[in-house]
């Protein structure tokens, strides 16, 4: 089978809302709404009284055009298909001057937002001179030739780094940059530049609009310092007992005999593995079963071991995600991002189940 993704739309909407916190939010759903899955976190946010999206492709763009006909759509990346962008009616980001002067003449009727690289410096424009080239170049042109300059962004790449200064720093290039571009007469309808770390850590900022939440959103903290209980994961990932045996001191199992255990031990073989989306470093920590957690012992494509004692029986489940073995747990323990451990799951294998939504999705 290769696994169960069970997923609870009650509660997605519930702690989407919740962190929110009232705030205008641009809910990032790219990469399949972080592999929840993009038709069902649009709709459960929608639900939740968010109507503005950020992406990075195109497809994903026309599925929410096709949910939502008013949603606001902010593409993250520099597009380059500008009918598409005018027939989807979306939103863009401007990243750069270079970006500006090449496509300066088609980008007409085209809501953009200018982007300011600072300390991240994925993309973006290096300081408010920069901008204002463009604001004043865009001034000079006639109305119907200029493009909508809607809003302005940036991205805070250390906000989650509590032990850092550079949060500090890139928040005070950024405010610096908006009291330059104010000064000179310049404003803009939508301002948007936290993430759920900086959220958690300052609120929204004052003449900020919009907050853009990703993985708060999913019920998972940005940084683990933060109480668990203002973060509720709905996200579960099971799979059933295949196979339990009982293996001799020193035998090996798995590839590359990766487990070979120090005495007489039983096993549970679970139908799950690296090939279902389970990240290796996920492997050298617990899962649960019946309620007790147990270690696990080697990871194969399809396949997991688990070190059980006599309790275990072929009729239990392996947890290895759920609220009480949260995503944002292991994140903690080195596994990765919580939006690493996510993209990783595969869709492909995985049965999934959206519960208080009547669907099932195989």
């Amino acid at each position: 089978m290769g696994g169960i993704l069970t997923i609870d739309r009650e509660q997605f909407i519930k702690s989407a809302r919740h962190a929110a916190g009232g705030k205008n939010v641009i809910a990032v759903v790219k990469n399949n709404a972080y592999n929840y899955g993009l038709e069902f976190a649009v709709r459960s946010f929608l639900e939740a009284g968010i109507h503005s999206f950020a992406t990075t492709s195109f497809d994903e763009a026309r599925r929410i055009r096709n949910i939502h006909n008013d949603a606001m759509i902010f593409m993250m990346n520099p597009l380059y298909d500008f009918d598409s962008i005018r027939a989807l009616n979306l939103h863009i980001t401007l990243p750069s001057l270079e970006y500006y002067y090449e496509y300066q003449n088609t980008l007409a009727g085209i809501n953009v937002h200018l982007e300011y690289a600072g300390l991240f410096n994925r993309s973006g424009f290096e300081d408010s001179d920069e901008m204002i080239e463009i604001l004043r170049h865009q001034a000079d042109k006639p109305p119907d030739e200029r493009m909508r300059i809607s809003g302005i962004w940036t991205h805070f790449g250390y906000a989650d780094e509590l032990e850092m200064e550079e949060y500090e720093i890139e928040r005070g290039l950024w405010f610096s940059l908006l009291d330059n571009l104010s000064s000179q007469g310049y404003d803009f309808d939508i301002v948007h530049a936290q993430n759920s770390a900086s959220f958690a850590r300052d609120g929204l900022f004052e003449g900020h609009t919009h907050l853009r939440l990703g993985i708060s959103l999913y019920g998972s903290r940005p940084y683990f310092e933060l109480e668990a209980a203002d973060y509720v994961q709905s996200l579960e990932l099971k799979a059933e007992i295949v196979q339990i045996r009982c293996i001799k001191a020193k035998r090996k199992v798995g590839y590359g005999g990766s487990y070979a255990p120090e005495k007489d031990s039983r096993i549970a073989v679970a139908d799950i593995g690296y090939g279902d989306g389970i990240l290796r470093k996920r492997a050298a920590f617990d899962c649960i079963i019946a309620g007790k957690r147990y270690p696990i012992k080697s990871l194969m494509m399809s396949h997991m071991i688990v070190e059980v004692d006599d309790s275990v029986t072929l009729d239990d489940e392996v947890i290895i995600y759920s609220n009480r073995m949260r995503i944002d747990e292991f994140t903690n323990k080195g596994v990765g991002a919580n939006s690493e451990q996510l993209g990783a799951l595969n869709y492909q294998s995985l049965k999934r189940v959206i519960l208080n939504d009547a669907e099932v999705f195989g």
